[in-house]
């Protein structure tokens, strides 16, 4: 077994509580590669901000467990090499299983997600109170779900969202001993996260999805007031990637994400831990189309995914700086 701490990582619980305190959320991203690892390190030094890094069951299956763990161990290093040292976690995302679960905390993990939401509310209560009592035996951290988002992303897949029930939330917490909760208010999983006949139309045809459910947030906020909040599935899906990979032969049809301004209220909310995923798959795909079609002698690695890491680099300082509010409290 491998603790996160020789790793020099951290669990979410100091985290989480000055976010809780401080108004704003910590950025979730994740990661499957070395260029996405440097990117997401190299802006939350830059701009000074805590993060998490996400392993999705995917992620793992493509780039093995024990790499990412020592991608892990490296990007703490790095972040102490590019001159801070900010505050890591590493993170399962959905994790499907307990044993799952347990093998991620067996391998360095310092927070876990375990995702019930698609059980029977006893069996979700059931499955989620076992890895809790496993991972705080090794002072990890545990995120659980109750509602269920819609949308796709890697083997996560609901047809429509529920929203988290407010009065469920109290119950559910104590039973289980979760440490953080994730709910559903409206946000989606990948690009599309409404259909088109959920949203309304500019006159330049931009669609522009409904508002998240707040008040549901809210009464979630007095039934478990201080308790760390998460919201899964919210990518805002720039409109100028989505424009540049169909300008260069892409086709992602009514792309739609959760506006920031809304996501950056909810930050300053209860919700303390904000996924981005879909965001930084179109970064640098719309960076690398761009590359191949203005070069198309090029066929170096390292010529296409260069850019792409910048232009990602640029988006994750963006979300610190302006949406989520992470700039500047790594050293709080």
């Amino acid at each position: 077994m491998v603790s996160y701490k020789e790793l020099g990582l951290v669990n979410t619980k100091d985290m989480f509580a000055k976010a809780m305190k401080g108004g704003y959320a910590i950025p979730a991203y994740n990661f499957n590669n070395m260029e996405q690892m440097q990117a997401i390190i190299q802006a939350c030094v830059e701009t000074k901000s805590p993060v998490i890094l996400q392993v999705s069951k995917g992620a793992r299956a493509y780039a093995d467990k024990y790499i990412l763990r020592n991608m892990a161990r490296g990007a703490v290093e790095y972040a102490e090499e590019l001159g801070c040292k900010i505050p890591i976690v590493l993170h399962l995302d959905h994790g499907p299983s307990f044993e799952v679960a347990k093998d991620c905390i067996d391998n360095g993990f310092s927070s876990v997600m375990i995702d019930g939401s698609a059980l029977p509310y006893d069996e979700n209560v059931a499955v989620t109170k076992k890895v809790v009592e496993y991972a705080h035996a090794h002072d990890v951290t545990v995120e659980a779900e109750l509602g269920v988002l819609g949308g796709v992303e890697d083997d996560v897949a609901a047809e429509e969202s529920k929203y988290t029930k407010p009065e469920e939330v109290v119950d559910f917490t104590s039973k289980t001993g979760c440490d953080s909760l994730a709910i559903s208010i409206g946000t989606s999983h990948g690009r599309c996260k409404f259909t088109p006949e959920q949203c309304t139309r500019t006159a330049d045809g931009v669609l522009v999805p409904p508002p998240l459910a707040f008040d549901v947030l809210e009464a979630i906020e007095k039934e478990l007031p201080g308790f760390p909040i998460v919201l899964h599935g919210s990518s805002s899906v720039p409109m100028e990637y989505v424009r540049i990979i169909e300008q260069f032969g892409g086709k992602i049809p009514d792309s739609v994400g959760i506006p920031e301004e809304q996501l950056r209220k909810a930050a300053k909310s209860a919700v303390c831990k904000i996924n981005i995923d879909s965001d930084g798959r179109l970064a640098m795909t719309a960076a690398i189309r761009r590359f191949f079609a203005e070069n198309p002698d090029k066929f170096d690695p390292r010529e296409y995914l260069g850019p792409a890491r910048e232009e990602l680099k640029k988006m994750y300082m963006h979300k610190n700086i302006d949406v989520l509010g992470s700039a500047g409290h790594a050293l709080d």
